[in-house]
């Protein structure tokens, strides 16, 4: 059995206590000693090495009159690092910077148009107003290969062209993310939404495109090639998903054959993976409400083998962008303060 070295032990204790100071700070150092476990010598020991760091500064005192050491609130040092979160869609690019506690600094909206990369690195550069950005997360209507991390053919984008990934690095001078944005509305579906809490579920995006996340133990799926939940290539007897569910075709419809064409979307999912959870996204889902979920869900207990329940998206704000501000974040705190 191979123990941890003082170093590595010092590592660790480090990330917890920065973790627990972004969930839950300021603290005091007890708090932290009771929140982590640690020996008050110990966490004595880490908030110095963390202060000299430039990773956590003193911010006021608790218990009104209280002085001394022990009254002390201590937080992250959140202009350390800044990210950016960056969703692009085919009229516009929507861009937010954070500091590195998550709070947005700057964003920027540009028409779509011109070189994609461009136009991404210039949006980012506007948001982030003279600021350094650490790290750069964007969300693509597209499929992303997650052998090289970027993004497959996309001649739906206005400005697309190869080698976006490597571009929009050379630009920006920041590590850079691409990620499918379904992917990344899952994912701020289960940090705030309807999926808090369950590591397991599926998220029909139904808007402009029609797609599908799958999270199974809390993460993503992408698929070998990055093409999990393209469910707009099945095919029902009515037609393909894609087109059974448009804007145009939904704008027509009745609440129960929406419902009807929901269903025949969520099904092969619910049957292969029995996730327990299905949440209803996009525009369409989100317009169709707690009605909607309601009739997709006794639907779906008509024809699948397993208890699903159904919920509508509870993001507030644009989803897609807000995933891509967890995973900047994501990568901007392993990189500074050590991977978890």
């Amino acid at each position: 059995m191979r123990t941890a070295t003082p170093s590595t032990a010092r590592a660790i204790n480090d990330r917890l206590a920065l973790d627990l100071l972004l969930e839950q700070g300021p603290l005091t150092a007890p708090q932290l000693k009771t929140l982590t476990g640690l020996s008050r010598p110990t966490v004595s020991d880490l908030i110095e090495r963390l202060q000299a760091g430039g990773l956590v500064e003193a911010h006021g005192m608790t218990g009104g009159d209280r002085r001394g050491p022990n009254a002390k609130l201590y937080r992250i040092v959140a202009g350390r690092a800044h990210v950016a979160g960056v969703g692009v869609r085919r009229d516009a690019i929507h861009a937010v910077v954070t500091d590195l506690a998550g709070t947005t600094v700057g964003t920027r909206t540009r028409e779509a148009g011109g070189d994609l990369a461009e136009q991404v690195a210039a949006a980012v550069t506007e948001a982030a107003a003279g600021r350094a950005v650490d790290a750069v997360a964007v969300g693509v209507p597209g499929v992303v290969d997650p052998r090289t991390g970027d993004m497959l053919e996309a001649s739906m984008l206005p400005g697309w062209r190869p080698g976006l990934l490597g571009d929009l690095r050379a630009r920006l001078a920041a590590p850079v993310v691409l990620e499918n944005e379904v992917n990344l509305a899952a994912l701020a579906e289960h940090r705030e939404g309807a999926a808090a809490g369950r590591d397991d579920f599926v998220m029909l995006w139904l808007d402009e495109g029609i797609g599908a996340a799958v999270v199974l133990g809390g993460r993503p799926r992408q698929g070998a090639s990055g093409g999990a939940g393209e469910i707009g290539f099945l095919d029902s007897s009515a037609g393909s998903i894609c087109d059974l569910l448009t804007r145009q075709e939904v704008s027509r419809l009745d609440l129960g054959e929406l419902a009807r064409r929901v269903v025949l979307a969520a099904f092969p999912g619910v049957a292969v993976l029995d996730p327990g959870l299905v949440v209803l996204a996009g525009d369409t889902g989100r317009e169709g409400g707690a009605e909607l979920a309601s009739r997709v869900a006794d639907g779906l207990a008509a024809v699948a083998p397993v208890p699903t329940e159904v919920r509508v998206t509870e993001v507030e704000g644009d989803p897609v962008v807000k995933g891509a501000v967890v995973t900047a974040l994501t990568t901007a705190r392993d990189a500074i303060f050590g991977a978890p």
